[in-house]
């Protein structure tokens, strides 16, 4: 029996709970609310009375903190204009919070393939906006991204992970802005296996991005684990930069290599290998 219980196998309303401190969980907009997206019922989608996102308050170490959570179960955790406002309005809260002296920390759940298809030109517009209240938020506040498994983070959600001051994985996350059976649609399966399990997680697994620097901590997939790793994060605070404000420094290096041959997992961390100066 595992004295460290699997935080990859709950549900999201089950993670923002493990996050928080015992007793202080509140949920906004919970499914009893019914606030479902008006858009997939119409195209035979079976609706989800909280349209597959969980925004909770509560404290974490005694502190306010807020958990976004997305349900990866529901519709591959895609967002849409429902679910995307919700992560927005709970990131502009929590900043909002911090400029009226109420230090409010933030965690986001993520397990989303991305935008929802049914729903695009909305949930675009909902990104942007996530996008755009990680960066007003972060300025006061740590915002923690983890991705743990099993749907992983791609899209423009990829984006939002990139901007959180902190990224927590798994060896069972991944991480790109293009999902394996979107890069073998548009470049072929030559190039790109979609099924080839090994080959994906060694090119966008969690434990690459460790490795390549894209992201700051590998963790089993416990619960104690995650929430370990959260509250170190928590505890450094802001960063003196994030990594999105280095985007200079990563052009450079993507420009510098050759797109005529097959990456590989070994490439990858070289290409994002800190410089070491002599």
């Amino acid at each position: 029996m595992r004295n460290d219980p699997s935080f990859i196998e709950l549900r999201a309303r089950a993670r923002a709970h493990a996050l928080l401190d015992d007793g202080s969980y509140r949920e906004l907009l919970d499914p009893f609310e019914g606030v479902m997206s008006p858009w997939l019922g119409a195209q035979g989608i079976v609706s989800q009375a909280d349209d597959g996102m969980v925004v909770a308050k509560g404290t974490i170490n005694g502190q306010p903190a807020v958990v976004i959570a997305i349900e990866g179960t529901f519709q591959g955790g895609s967002m849409g204009e429902v679910s995307g406002a919700k992560m927005a309005a709970a990131l502009e809260l929590a900043a909002e919070d911090n400029r009226n002296g109420i230090p409010t920390q933030a965690v986001l759940c993520l397990e989303t393939g991305g935008v929802r298809l049914q729903e695009a030109n909305l949930g675009l517009a909902a990104i942007a906006d996530i996008h755009a209240a990680i960066v007003d938020l972060r300025r006061y506040t740590p915002v923690i991204g983890i991705i743990t498994g099993t749907v992983g983070c791609f899209g423009g959600m990829s984006i939002a992970a990139a901007l959180c001051s902190y990224l927590i994985v798994t060896r069972e996350a991944r991480l790109g802005l293009n999902g394996p059976q979107v890069i073998e649609q548009e470049a072929g399966i030559e190039e790109y296996d979609s099924r080839d399990r090994p080959f994906i997680w060694s090119m966008t697994g969690g434990e690459t991005r460790y490795q390549s620097g894209l992201v700051d901590a590998l963790v089993g997939d416990g619960v104690n684990a995650v929430k370990a790793a959260m509250n170190e994060a928590i505890t450094k605070g802001v960063p003196a930069q994030h990594r999105s404000d280095n985007y200079a420094w990563y052009l450079e290096r993507l420009s510098q290599f050759d797109t005529r041959q097959q990456a590989d997992a070994e490439q990858i961390k070289q290409v994002f290998a800190p410089e070491v100066k002599g």
